[in-house]
This record gives structure tokens, C-alpha cells and sequence, in this order.
């Protein structure tokens, strides 16, 4: 790792990241193979999931819906808090992994904590991943089971005009493009958007595209490699890369947020931009010392709670959820929320 760049990174979450890397020089993400790569991403992603699973008070149901037209079906997961108020608000769940890792166990510690904090329904949505499925492959699967969930409000119980969609990374890019996806085609209303430090523009030309080469999470030539896989020869489209849709207008309230120390970061900050100049209410957070996914790595530190405080918030008041005072850890608030967020409304 270049010393600038590691020491642009927030003490505390430096530490988990060296230890990461002591085992995985280059990080997991450097793997050359991309079966092992799977396999390792898949086996943190178990290791976390054991102490979570073990404390969860929310049920979850695995099942498969209908996928696109002539495609398999799409598994879902369908996470219920406890003591499940009638007709609660509902959040449509997509994860990440760079199009081309992941599954529905991938960020289950994520689904959990929003469907408890907040007591909704989160439905999290599996979808194809490239090499194997190139884009639209991973729209396509996240749009028709985002029809499914919408024709089945009553049966799931949920509110149909209190639904948002969230997402992380590619989980992000996909959460906007399939926001855009129901807009063109008058498919589910949607009442808000959550795109966590999504990945959206396909150029690689940002300062941060070419600052961020040896962090070890999710680096320049690793995002190269993930987009060169995603979409296959083609021309990326407004829902392969958001950034560059021709019209962003008429998307629901959006809430990004990036690192400075994440590749995504400038791409991030174009899109809030452009986002606002399209008359979107947007909500943009730019945590100093952040690298992509920290509170994944480091889901203790004082950093990763403030952001979820703040996220937490967001989804509260986007979706009229009325918090608890016990849940949602505030230790890392502070009155000057301005200045350490870079906040932009």
C-alpha cells in the first residue's frame, strides 16, 4: 500500500485492514482466481454471519420467484422483525459484490440490522453475476423481483407507498438502476433510494479512479476488471452505468454516502450532483478516512456506527418510522456532523 494512502485512512479502521492484508497481500480482491476469490469472499462472509445469526431476533424465508421472461427464477430472503406491526414500511435489499460475487448470505448482517432497528420488512433479492451473466443479467433479475414484491404487498403485508430500495457497491449501482428501470416503465412506486458508495460510472477517469490503486479492498484494477466482466464488450447503457443516464429526473429522494479513501468516491459525488440538478432531493455523506465497504471490516469502530447512525436516521424519516431511543447507537454523533460528513443536501 502507498504510504499516502495509508495514512489518509482513519486510524481505527486501518487496523483491521492491515490484519486482513498480512493474510491476503493485495487483499482478497487481488486473487487471481476468481472461483477462490468467491470462495474466500464467502467464507468471511460465514464467518461474520455465525455470531449475527446466533443473536438475530428477526425470522427469515428463503424463496424463489419468478425471474426475467425465459431466465431462472430469482431467490429471495424475506426477513420479518419480531413483533411485526401490520402494513409496516418495506425496504427492497440488494447486495453488493462487484456484479460478479456474492449471494443472499453475502450482507446478511446488513438486511438484519435494518429489519430490526428499524422493525420493517426487508426483502433481500439474489440475481445473476457476471463473467458467467453480463449485463443486464443483474437488473433484470433485481427489476422482476421488485415486480414480485410489489404485486404481492398484500400477501407480504407491507405498505406499498412506504417501499425503498437500498443497496451497497454494486448492490448501490443497482438499486439506481433499478429505480430508473420502474421509472421508464411506470413498474413499482418507489419512495426512496439508499445507494451506499454505489459503483456507477464505467470510465475509470475520476482523480479517485486514479488515486486508489493499493488500498487493498476494492482498488482501481480490480474495479477495472469487475466492469470489463460486467458488461462484456458491450456499451453500457443508463442501467449498467447510472452515472451517465441522459435523464435522471423523476427518481425518488436519493441518500449516498463514500469514503474519501474509496475509488468511488468522485464518481459518487458527479452523480449526488447530478442527481440534484435534476430536482431529486438528494442527501449526500463523504466520510474523511473511510475506504470502500470500512464498516464491513471494521463493523466496531467509532466511524462505522456513525455511519449507520446517520443511514439508520435517513431510512427513518424517508420511510416515517418512528425510532426507538434503545436501538440505534448514537456514541458516535457529534454536534459537528456538517463538517466531519462533508453533508450536502
Amino acid at each position: 500500500m502507498k504510504t499516502s494512502q495509508l495514512d489518509s485512512l482513519d486510524p481505527e479502521l486501518r487496523a483491521p485492514l492491515e490484519e486482513l492484508l498480512e493474510t491476503y497481500p493485495g487483499g482478497v480482491y487481488a486473487i487471481a482466481d476468481l472461483a477462490e476469490r468467491r470462495r474466500i469472499d464467502a467464507l468471511h462472509a460465514a464467518q461474520m454471519n455465525e455470531s449475527v445469526r446466533a443473536a438475530q431476533t428477526c425470522s427469515t424465508e428463503d424463496i424463489q420467484v419468478p425471474g426475467p421472461a425465459g431466465c431462472a427464477p430469482v431467490p429471495l430472503r424475506i426477513y420479518r422483525p419480531r413483533n411485526l406491526q401490520p402494513a409496516p414500511p418495506a425496504v427492497f435489499f440488494i447486495h453488493g459484490g462487484g456484479m460478479c460475487l456474492g449471494d443472499l448470505d453475502y450482507e446478511h448482517a446488513t438486511a438484519v440490522k435494518i429489519c430490526e432497528e428499524l422493525g420493517v420488512l426487508v426483502v433481500s433479492s439474489g440475481y445473476r453475476k457476471a463473467p458467467e451473466h453480463p449485463h443486464p443479467a443483474q437488473v433484470d433479475d433485481c427489476y422482476a423481483a421488485l415486480c414480485w414484491m410489489s404485486d404481492n404487498a398484500t400477501s407480504l403485508d407491507f405498505d406499498p407507498e412506504r417501499l425503498a430500495i437500498f443497496g451497497g457497491s454494486a448492490g448501490g449501482n443497482l438499486a439506481l438502476a433499478t429505480a430508473l428501470k420502474a421509472r421508464d416503465l411506470a413498474g413499482p412506486a418507489l419512495a426512496y433510494v439508499m445507494a451506499l458508495y454505489p459503483m456507477v460510472d464505467h470510465r475509470h477517469a475520476t482523480p479517485s479512479a486514479h488515486q486508489i490503486t493499493d488500498i487493498g479492498v476494492w482498488d482501481r484494477k480490480t474495479n477495472i476488471e469487475a466492469w470489463e466482466w460486467f458488461l462484456a464488450g458491450q456499451t453500457p447503457d443508463a442501467y449498467a452505468a447510472p452515472l451517465h443516464a441522459e435523464n435522471l429526473a423523476g427518481l425518488p429522494p436519493t441518500f449516498i454516502d463514500v469514503g474519501t479513501a474509496d475509488v468511488f468516491r468522485d464518481e459518487d459525488i458527479a452523480l449526488a450532483q447530478r442527481l440534484l440538478a435534476s430536482g431529486v432531493p438528494t442527501e449526500l455523506h463523504v466520510y474523511p478516512g473511510v475506504y470502500h465497504a470500512a464498516e464491513h471490516y471494521a463493523p466496531d469502530t467509532e466511524a462505522a456506527r456513525h455511519m449507520w447512525t446517520v443511514r439508520i436516521r435517513a431510512l427513518s424519516q424517508a420511510l416515517r418510522v418512528q425510532l426507538t431511543p434503545t436501538p440505534i447507537d448514537t456514541s458516535a454523533d457529534t454536534d459537528t456532523d456538517t463538517d466531519t460528513n462533508g453533508h450536502h443536501n
